[in-house]
């Protein structure tokens, strides 16, 4: 297609590559490329976030493991596909949600707003997505998980080979599953019953809650807010619940309530000062 300039003479359209947000990307809009940290963030996605301000990875001191979280969900490809209904192959989109059936080769499973299921016995390579929780299904691999504004859940005897990450969203790992690098966020609750975590929880204020036979390698970290970033004024609590063991520092570098069971094991705490409990579950307040 080509415009006729003033001139007379015609010249092709130019198509600019557009700044890509989720509230800007329409059903029947084509777009290809990749999403980078700087065309979306956090605050940009939907309103009423508890983050103010423009967060990127280059933008954000301290929380390293965000900044790995948010390049590995910026990264996806952007798929024309928009608001179609899933078979099954159909993995990556812009809007809706992806379903991922057991029985085929891994791939990558992309969307920008909409969730991932991951079915039992199903396998993924990454799992990133924008607006949307992450579900991977008991028995079920993956490498990655990240998400900016959703949960994660990882079911019973389910697999993470590296990283399972969210900004604003609880991490649940059932009985029997194990993420074998960092499980973390920034505002959410994060769960283990049962489960293995090989390189640490971090998190800057989110409760935190380890129980069952739970083990969880490479410490605790709570990080302490940063003045880019606007937080609520709760205080996280961290639970240790009786025969979890956390292995390497707990460090708190912002106040917490940090309850350990009378028959758990924890290595050096920095930063809090441990309350001790006796029973299932530690006293409430």
């Amino acid at each position: 297609m080509t415009q006729v300039t003033e001139q007379g003479r015609s010249r092709p359209n130019r198509v600019a590559p557009n700044r890509i947000t989720p509230g800007r990307i329409m059903p029947n809009h084509v777009t290809s490329g990749r999403i980078t940290p700087g065309h979306i963030t956090p605050d940009r996605v939907t309103p009423g976030h508890v983050i103010s301000g423009r967060i990127t990875p280059g933008r954000v001191p301290g929380n390293i493991f965000l900044a790995f979280a948010l390049v590995g969900v910026f990264s996806l490809t952007v798929i024309v596909g928009c608001d179609r209904s899933d078979d099954g192959n159909e993995l990556q989109k812009v809007n809706g949600s992806v379903h991922v059936v057991a029985g085929k080769a891994p791939s990558a499973a992309e969307t920008v707003n909409g969730g991932i299921n991951i079915d039992d016995d199903a396998a993924v390579t990454a799992a990133n997505t924008v607006n949307g929780g992450i579900h991977l299904g008991a028995h079920a691999t993956a490498d990655t998980l990240n998400t900016v504004n959703g949960s994660i859940t990882i079911g019973a005897g389910a697999h993470v080979a590296k990283h399972a990450e969210s900004v604003n969203g609880g991490v649940s790992l059932r009985d029997g599953a194990e993420v074998l690098g960092t499980v973390g966020n920034v505002n959410g609750k994060i769960e283990l019953t049962g489960a293995h975590v090989a390189a640490g929880i971090k998190t800057v204020n989110g409760d935190i809650a380890i129980f069952g036979a739970s083990q969880v390698e490479g410490g605790i970290l709570v990080q302490k807010t940063n003045e880019l970033i606007h937080f609520g004024s709760g205080m996280p609590r961290i639970e240790i619940g009786p025969g979890a063991t956390v292995q390497g520092d707990l460090r708190f570098e912002r106040e917490v309530k940090l309850y350990v069971s009378d028959k758990a094991t924890i290595g050096p705490v920095t930063g809090a000062t441990p309350i001790a409990f006796t029973g299932n579950t530690p006293p409430q307040g």
